[in-house]
């Protein structure tokens, strides 16, 4: 029994402060972005669609309305977002990226590179640890 309460022993341990770790990693290249962590990857989603409702961003992302809210509210009131109701359905908010949002996506095109060196993994153990951490998320889903 004592084994299985061994912080060596549980999965959870390396993957959070794995996480954590990377993170902190970023952190140093936002700065100059004036944006968090969680801001650059709504803004990676946003990137990509240009447009989404709320529930398909947090869906993306892995967070909840309660995470999401209120920074969707600070990147709108810097002018980085759009928030507006659906005319269909008023529970429906629709999260769209303005022109300042684009803007800096060219000042953030540095950033995957620049953190990726930052983490020594041959591009087969980077592939192969992306692989089985989709494959946790998507079981936990």
């Amino acid at each position: 029994m004592d084994e299985l309460l061994k912080l060596e022993n549980q999965l959870c341990f390396p993957l959070y402060a794995a996480a954590r770790k990377v993170t902190s990693l970023y952190t140093p290249l936002f700065k100059p972005l004036g944006i968090t962590y969680t801001q650059y990857i709504v803004f990676l989603a946003l990137w990509e669609e240009n447009e989404m409702t709320v529930g398909e961003l947090g869906k993306r992302l892995y967070l909840d309305n309660g995470t999401l809210t209120p920074l969707l509210k600070k990147l709108e009131e810097n002018g980085y977002v759009a928030r507006t109701r659906s005319k269909k359905d008023e529970r429906v908010v629709t999260v769209s990226v303005t022109q300042k949002g684009m803007d800096l996506k060219t000042k953030a095109s540095e950033i995957p590179l620049k953190a990726g060196s930052c983490i020594r993994l041959s591009p087969e153990e980077a592939a192969t640890l992306y692989t089985l951490l989709y494959k946790i998320l998507e079981q936990t889903d």
